[in-house]
């Protein structure tokens, strides 16, 4: 009697939704599966997006100021953020997403050759980078060795043994503080702890500058802006915080933008707090 051999299911270590997979199954950020009883990058080296962007863009104030940046991304995220810029890959496995095989080699040699215009490394960019995270960790490693800089853009959920991984190859973060209480992050699919970690964790090693996108009804309070800058200045009063106006976009666009004022006014509170605050999309 023959007997197919079924591979176990195993759990995915990347983010806290510790997806339980079986053989073939993805888990919830589309871009990582069980493959043979392991969990594996699908998303490794397949490029969705590539394009040399002002450092101001990632958005990074106080990191290089002037310079470019080549941004590489791929698909695939842990959260499910309604209002997100990037959906079309963000929210796409890889039977949607449209991309190019670039390897690690690949991409370092390019952002070298750019250098001549003014690129000082790669960002990690455009949907969330730590789905996959091993291309982060070989390209970033690579492009060390070339003597220039990697930038990680991330919405920061993720275990911080992962972020161990690829934190020496980092130079600098944007991360995405969305809010500051556990209900709005919850709605996002998420959990506040685990980011408010690894901001911890992150800005002991390497330049960090955080975005939180004002979303009227949502997260605009004074008090939860006032909170949040308070627990920011207890890290580092220096870290950079860009307050950003939200429009609508992907599945909310039943409100309108955010009132320029309102942006105003939370980044003045913030302000209080912190020495470095930006607005934008203002």
């Amino acid at each position: 009697m023959n007997e197919k051999k079924v591979a176990a299911a195993a759990v995915c270590p990347v983010c806290p939704h510790h997806c339980v997979l079986g053989e073939g199954q993805s888990g919830r950020c589309r871009a990582r599966k069980n493959k043979a009883g392991k969990i594996v990058s699908i998303n490794y080296a397949k490029v969705t997006s590539l394009m040399a962007d002002p450092i101001e863009k990632k958005p990074l104030r106080r990191f290089f100021p002037g310079s470019t940046v080549l941004s590489a991304g791929s698909f695939g995220c842990n959260l499910a953020c309604p209002f997100c810029q990037n959906y079309e890959i963000a929210a796409a496995g890889l039977s949607q997403a449209q991309y190019r095989t670039i390897q690690p080699e690949q991409l370092a040699a390019l952002a070298d050759e750019y250098q001549i215009y003014g690129n000082i490394g790669v960002a990690y960019t455009y949907n969330e980078p730590m789905v996959g995270y091993e291309f982060v960790r070989d390209t970033a490693c690579l492009v060390h060795e070339r003597g220039m800089k990697n930038v990680l853009v991330t919405n920061g959920f993720a275990e911080l043994s992962v972020l161990e991984e690829i934190l020496p190859y980092i130079d600098a973060m944007n991360i995405d503080l969305k809010g500051f209480s556990e209900a709005y992050y919850c709605k996002l699919g998420g959990n506040m702890e685990t980011v408010k970690q690894f901001i911890q964790r992150a800005a002991k090693d390497c330049h960090v500058e955080l975005t939180t996108l004002i979303v009227p009804g949502e997260n605009d309070s004074e008090e939860a802006m006032s909170c949040e800058a308070q627990w920011i200045a207890s890290i580092d009063p220096e870290i950079v915080l860009h307050v950003t106006r939200f429009f609508p976009r992907y599945q909310m666009t039943d409100r309108k933008a955010t009132n320029v004022k309102k942006v105003y006014a939370l980044s003045d509170i913030a302000g209080q707090y912190l020495k470095y605050v930006y607005t934008g999309n203002c």
